[in-house]
């Protein structure tokens, strides 16, 4: 899948389906939780409104260890669910030194504390179980690097708590 279509897949997915309200967990602003996969490490979320977050995502990753992303999520009431939800946005990526995934190891390689930035397209599904201050989410995303070059797609599977 090219970087376009990836693109074209998101805005297809935003124009056929309403935007949902409340997405967070019992109506908390901030949670904080666990991913597995690429990257693997510590997730924190902040809703700005009900309809738009911002995730901070730190952890290990084939594009660097550590690795740093922040994305920009709108949510989407695909399912007319109060329980499941897609999002999508668009976000960006610092990694440092040598990287090694779950997924596969060193596709973008650098040795010593060498600087990885990159720009990244997620997507992805999460459930927010009723009366319960928790999140579980499943993204894909397109990650494209510019130093070093390359592009490649994560996955992680993760858990947020909502205290």
């Amino acid at each position: 899948m090219t970087i376009k279509k990836f693109y074209a897949f998101i805005i297809l997915l935003m124009s056929f389906y309403s935007i949902t309200y409340a997405q967070a967990p019992m109506q908390k602003k901030i949670g904080f939780g666990i991913l597995v996969g690429d990257p693997t490490g510590g997730t924190l979320k902040i809703w700005t409104n009900p309809v738009n977050a911002f995730v901070v995502d730190v952890g290990s990753s084939y594009f660097g260890s550590p690795r740093i992303g922040v994305d920009y999520l709108w949510h989407f009431n695909t399912f007319h669910s109060s329980i499941a939800n897609l999002y999508a946005g668009p976000g960006g990526v610092i990694g440092v030194g040598e990287g090694s995934g779950f997924w596969y190891k060193n596709k973008f390689y650098r040795t010593g504390g060498n600087l990885g930035l990159g720009v990244r397209g997620v997507c992805g599904v999460d459930f927010v179980p009723e009366r319960t201050p928790l999140e579980v989410f499943f993204e894909l995303g397109l990650l494209v690097g510019f130093s070093p070059g390359g592009s490649s797609f994560d996955a992680a599977v993760g858990i947020r708590f909502y205290p």
